[in-house]
């Protein structure tokens, strides 16, 4: 690893500073509170797709374990159920073992809110004037649209599309098979998927990334994708069908920026993934932590309806800024 200083990208970063504050400035105008928080913790929310960082407390003697926060959520939530009302975070989140990528670093800018009496929809029409201000307040033309990488965005609505629309119109699979485990491996095989040792997830994740997101947000707007299989609820209250979740993800000429949920309040069904997901977790062979107990009292003492996303602050920055990689809207990056 090296430290790298990069003086030549101050055009960009004077433009992310802009669209810093366009974002809190459009938050405080709606009433969001921000929040402060820690990124070192002694319990994480199990989660078996990522891996974390572990380091340690050394006092008089004693050691003990902490963690690198993924993602602000586990804090933000204790404080949803206390009645902290609407509110938000912009802070550092960590990711171990993940490969080097233009858009992602194992140090990056987290972006998480959340809104009570709101459903993930309620979230998709906040975020899409968010975009509006954002764009406004970088570029004082009258214009709705930018250009990134040649691909011309307007921020005048959402391209809508469900999972089940976008995998019947990209990559020919039907509702009737998408949803059926054995079905969708046996067209996966067709295609010519690796499916040995393979779980529905890893199918659909395969298919997902390499027939359905090269089209997101490339047809002149952004793309909100919502409606994922149950299998993805992850921390979102399912549908009334049982077999998807209220949760959306968005794109911008094809690059993914924010994942919404209706978050899920019942904390015993909360309780039953966290289970699973540290099953996967042993199974995967990452690095074990404890479960965030804490997390699930708070549920029990209660959460009112809400919805919430996370956003990839730096990526979101990199697009208004025009440029490819988010490395350069910084000055200091280790790498």
């Amino acid at each position: 690893m090296q430290i790298h200083t990069l003086p030549n990208n101050i055009a960009a970063y004077k433009t992310y500073l802009v669209f810093k504050e366009a974002v809190t400035s459009f938050l405080k105008k709606n009433g969001f509170l921000e929040i402060d928080l820690p990124v070192l913790t002694p319990q994480l929310i199990p989660e078996s797709y990522l891996e974390i960082f572990k380091t340690e407390f050394i006092y008089n003697g004693k050691k003990e374990s902490l963690y690198l926060t993924p993602s602000p959520e586990l804090f933000l939530k204790r404080l949803l159920t206390r009645g902290i009302g609407d509110c938000y975070s912009i802070g550092k989140s960590f990711r171990n073992s993940d490969p080097p990528s233009p858009l992602h670093s194992f140090e990056f800018t987290m972006f998480e809110l959340y809104k009570m009496n709101a459903t993930y929809m309620d979230i998709a029409d906040l975020v899409l004037k968010m975009l509006q201000y954002i764009h406004k307040s970088i570029d004082k033309k009258n214009s709705m649209s930018i250009q990134y990488k040649g691909v011309d965005v307007s921020f005048e609505k959402w391209e809508k599309i469900s999972i089940a629309q976008a995998f019947l119109k990209y990559a020919q699979i039907g509702e009737t098979e998408l949803f059926d485990h054995h079905k969708l491996l046996k067209i996966a095989e067709k295609k010519g998927y690796v499916i040995k040792d393979s779980s529905y997830e890893d199918i659909f994740s395969q298919i997902y990334v390499q027939e359905i997101e090269p089209h997101l947000g490339m047809n002149g707007f952004p793309t909100l994708i919502y409606d994922y299989p149950a299998e993805f609820a992850a921390l979102a209250k399912l549908n009334e069908d049982r077999k998807t979740a209220q949760r959306f993800e968005f794109y911008i000429a094809g690059v993914e920026l924010g994942d919404c949920y209706s978050e899920l309040t019942n904390w015993e069904e909360q309780e039953k993934r966290f289970e699973e997901e540290n099953d996967k977790r042993k199974q995967s062979g990452r690095i074990m932590h404890p479960i965030d107990k804490g997390f699930i009292q708070a549920l029990q003492y209660g959460l009112e309806p809400c919805a919430g996303i996370a956003i990839g602050f730096d990526r979101l920055a990199a697009i208004f800024a025009n440029v490819s990689t988010i490395e350069e809207t910084k000055l200091i990056t280790i790498s």
